[in-house]
């Protein structure tokens, strides 16, 4: 029984050495297939992170440029005799600009206030219209692209309680 049991035991350290030398093999692999997918993030992140600098100055490009034509206009309309008509012009550049980035006014006159598109800056006590009912716009609201850009300020009616006596 002696003769058996060497072999056995020979033959499974044999086995366990191919396993564990083919675990390492697998391990250096996985190892390798890891510091490639790593390096590949970096090398995306870095290219998304070019990209969007490339992006954000041909947005402020854009933007910039209107401006300027903006700011050439008030000149000359400063420079007028007769500045209305510059201003004219101005207003319809800046219109002109709104439109094309899809730039709208909320109209709130009249209206049932919403805080979703509107900032109460006061309330004003009425017996001529509802509760909650726009009577004033301080400052305007805008939407761009149906969402909202800035709420409008307003004053918002309030229903006068009835004296008692």
């Amino acid at each position: 029984m002696t003769d058996i049991t060497p072999t056995v035991k020979k033959k499974d350290s044999n086995e366990m050495k191919k396993e564990i030398k083919k675990l390492k093999l697998e391990l250096k692999e996985k190892e390798d297939k890891l510091l490639r997918s790593y390096a590949d993030f970096q090398n995306l992140k870095k290219r998304t992170e070019r990209e969007l600098k490339i992006i954000e100055e041909d947005v402020k490009k854009k933007y910039v440029l209107e401006l300027l034509d903006l700011s050439e206009l008030l000149k000359k309309a400063y420079e007028d005799e007769n500045p209305k008509e510059g201003l004219k012009l101005m207003i319809n550049n800046i219109n002109n600009f709104f439109e094309k980035e899809q730039i709208k006014t909320i109209n709130c006159i009249g209206e049932k206030f919403n805080h979703n598109f509107h900032h109460a800056i006061t309330t004003i006590e009425k017996n001529d219209c509802e509760d909650q009912t726009i009577v004033e716009e301080v400052k305007k609201g805008y939407m761009i692209n149906d969402k909202l850009l800035r709420p409008s300020h307003v004053i918002v009616s309030k229903k006068k309680e009835k004296d008692m006596e």
